[in-house]
């Protein structure tokens, strides 16, 4: 009896990490077929198909639950703000993974965290301490090192990485203004936006549809990522975000293993050493922020 209760709370403790780091082989996996589709079709051809597709998956969840939830719309504002940055930060990516290395995008993607911590102070006015100001001046030096100072830094594709990273970051800052706002609801006015973005844009640059096979890869695309947001939003109501939510960082594991497998790509010495960089600084302003959080929480109420 005892030993069956065991292994029943080791497999639900399992189950999140497992299901986290599933979520990030499905986001890995989509950010490959990206990258392979905007090689042979227009940019905003790929964003309208993948938003259609993702579309499709989510209309029978919010067809059940009900549309009540998309008519109140919490702060009108800031909900505009958040499509403008989700919207942006898509754009930006497959555009940035159409010129370089999976890996290196996507290094410029996992330093967002660290965007927000330094921006909390301004504009969430949270208190940072100097031992995360320390960890964000690291992750800024990573950044730095990943662009290799030099004419590089100043092209195209690395100034709408960091563009599109920024705004990914101000999407998730947006997100804590609107902790009230459900996750279908937040989630349906991403993909709408997205998807009207991708329309503008597909008749100055449409591609006809060359096989059968890349239509069920232009459809794959969205319901891979809706898949994907599914899994880490799972994984995150079933286990102690301080558990899953540093698996995270194994995104680029798969980032680099899929840009040689399917690229050829191989990851730069520097890209490495500022990843490694960039992923300790996340990994420690996230678990410092979560030792705060429990310290307040314990904390004894004064009486008087």
């Amino acid at each position: 009896m005892i030993a069956s209760i065991s292994k029943q709370i080791v497999s639900a403790r399992m189950a999140g990490p497992l299901i986290m780091l599933l979520g990030m082989v499905m986001f890995a996996l989509n950010d490959a077929m990206g990258k392979w589709l905007v090689s042979s079709y227009g940019l905003g051809q790929v964003v309208l198909l993948r938003s259609l597709a993702a579309l499709v998956i989510l209309l029978p969840f919010l067809f059940f639950q009900g549309f009540g939830s998309l008519l109140k719309v919490e702060r009108p504002g800031m909900q505009a703000l958040r499509v403008f940055c989700s919207t942006a930060e898509v754009f930006c990516f497959y555009y940035a993974v159409m010129y370089l290395p999976l890996a290196d995008v996507m290094t410029y993607w996992l330093a967002a965290p660290i965007y927000v911590a330094a921006a909390s102070p301004l504009l969430l006015g949270e208190r940072v301490g100097w031992r995360r100001w320390t960890a964000i001046g690291i992750g800024f030096i990573g950044v730095v090192i990943t662009l290799e100072p030099s004419s590089a830094m100043i092209s195209p594709p690395a100034i709408v990485s960091i563009f599109g990273s920024a705004a990914f970051a101000f999407m998730m800052i947006s997100g804590r203004f609107l902790r009230a706002t459900p996750d279908r609801t937040l989630v349906f006015f991403q993909i709408v936006g997205a998807a009207l973005a991708g329309l503008a844009f597909v008749p100055f640059d449409w591609s006809p549809i060359a096989s059968t096979r890349d239509f069920g890869l232009l459809a794959l695309l969205g319901i891979v990522a809706m898949t994907a947001h599914v899994l880490v939003n799972r994984a995150l109501k079933i286990s102690d975000a301080a558990t899953v939510a540093p698996l995270q960082y194994t995104l680029l594991l798969w980032a680099v293993l899929f840009g040689w497998l399917f690229f050829g790509d191989m990851p730069r010495f520097g890209m490495l050493i500022g990843a490694a960089l960039i992923v300790g600084s996340g990994v420690f302003i996230f678990l410092r922020e979560q030792t705060l959080k429990k310290r307040q929480r314990v904390q004894p109420i004064a009486i008087e």
